[in-house]
């Protein structure tokens, strides 16, 4: 289901604003942050705590994707390195004598621009998608 087609569920929804854009701001957030594996039982779960939107907060949650994670982590461990000062971000590795623990080691040092990247990127995306949904959801309740 593409983006456009869940966005329209998501204005067909009979519920507040403020409640839709919040479910699908904290699904952003959280389909952005670098707890990859767990984001959808993390947005279920924040979803039941917070009484939010289930179906809106995971429709957030899979902003990211197998086609999107790619680009968006990588973007945001960039934005990571660059907020904590970092001049180069890519190590230099020797890729012809690579192995899984040498890729570790050598990766090791963009865990830290890497969770500060994706919480900082996640929290932006969220804020902006807040907006957005919340203004979509009022346009739609206003031509009603």
């Amino acid at each position: 289901m593409a983006l456009r087609e869940k966005l329209r569920l998501i204005l067909s929804i009979k519920e507040s604003p403020v409640r839709l854009s919040i479910s699908f701001a904290i699904g952003v957030f959280i389909g952005m942050s670098p707890f990859l594996g767990i984001h959808t039982v993390l947005g279920i779960i924040c979803a039941y705590l917070f009484r939010l939107n289930k179906f809106v907060t995971i429709v957030g949650v899979y902003i990211t994707n197998p086609w999107t994670i790619i680009p968006i982590y990588t973007f945001s461990t960039w934005v990571g390195a660059k907020l904590l000062g970092m001049k180069k971000v890519m190590p230099s590795i020797e890729w012809k004598a690579l192995t899984l623990t040498k890729a570790i080691t050598e990766l090791g040092p963009l865990l830290k621009p890497f969770v500060v990247g994706t919480l900082f990127t996640g929290l932006f995306s969220s804020i902006i998608s807040y907006v957005i949904v919340y203004h979509l959801v009022r346009k739609r309740n206003e031509e009603k």
